[in-house]
């Protein structure tokens, strides 16, 4: 049985005091534009890379091997780009994403 909220008997005043999403953030890895905070944007989106490459190896039903052999490289290089711990070079995500039956596309930023 799923849950709901009455919203009428919310304490909004306690909840305007809640920390924002962007307060955390500066508080766990510095303010906006800080070097602190742009070393975890970087990880972040190494991590959130990785992620997708993985996804989509194992939509394709492929070994990190198998996809290591398609790309040229090896399989500890595909295990650290799908940890996060390396980003592949431009070239080499063109690469991985033809391997993996996928495209890269570029949209405009909302």
């Amino acid at each position: 049985m799923k849950k709901t909220i009455d919203r009428k008997n919310l304490d909004w005043g306690k909840i305007e005091t809640l920390p924002t999403t962007n307060d955390m953030l500066d508080n766990l890895y510095g303010e906006e534009g800080s070097v602190e905070r742009e070393r975890f944007k970087k990880e972040a989106y190494s991590y959130y890379t990785g992620q997708i490459i993985e996804q989509a190896r194992k939509e394709a039903k492929m070994t990190q091997s198998e996809l290591a052999e398609k790309v040229g490289s090896n399989k500890s290089y595909i295990s650290r780009i799908e940890t996060g711990r390396t980003e592949p070079k431009v070239s080499t995500f063109y690469r991985i994403a033809s391997a993996l039956g996928r495209s890269v596309e570029l949209t405009p930023a909302i």
